[in-house]
């Protein structure tokens, strides 16, 4: 495993007067890759459990987001398989209507720097629409990004967020679950199997 890769950039991470009050607090960016991953997660910004339990996608949201992958928690936490690599690696804090956006420029700043070592990766999962736009570059709503999925196949799948809070969405959208669902599940498999 690439620890030093690894540990070199959570250390730069760390050290980044950006994140100076996160660590200030004892607090570690929230990340999960290797060199040998195969499927990048990039979501928004860990949760506040996710930064209490020091692990990304450790809520409502990670479960739900795993039951759509068709994938155990072992499997989703091998970095061997799955890397993780929010748009922010700390929680941005509440807002009025749910937590803050995640920070501007820390994946600017960050993502390049992983992104390169990540030279495996056969698929990238782009969830919720923090990540869709800043990947993407188009103009598209989430809604008319997930409709046209195989648009951005094979190096993207998009993905809704799936936090709890996102219930009407999908309520409004059985397609989803008919149709994107079941091709996130064979892409996932097919990769898993190699």
């Amino acid at each position: 495993m690439a620890l030093d890769f690894y540990k070199r950039i959570q250390l730069d991470i760390m050290n980044d007067p950006m994140n100076k009050s996160y660590t200030d607090r004892g607090l570690k960016p929230l990340f999960l890759v290797n060199e040998n991953s195969k499927i990048l997660i990039i979501g928004q910004a860990p949760g506040t459990k996710a930064e209490q339990g020091a692990m990304t996608w450790n809520d409502l949201s990670g479960d739900k987001l795993r039951s759509w992958l068709d994938v155990s928690k072992e499997t989703f936490y091998d970095v061997n398989v799955f890397g993780q690599m929010p748009m922010d690696f700390y929680y941005p804090g509440k807002g009025k209507t749910g937590d803050l956006p995640p920070r501007k420029g820390f994946a600017d700043k960050w993502h390049p720097e992983i992104l390169k070592h990540l030279e495996h990766v056969e698929l990238i999962i782009l969830v919720g629409s923090y990540s869709q736009k800043y990947y993407l570059k188009d103009h598209k709503t989430l809604t008319e990004r997930i409709k046209c999925y195989k648009d951005y196949l094979p190096r993207f799948f998009v993905l809704p967020h799936p936090s709890p809070l996102n219930f009407r969405w999908q309520q409004k959208n059985p397609w989803f679950m008919e149709e994107v669902v079941p091709k996130l599940q064979v892409y996932v498999k097919r990769i898993l199997l190699k």
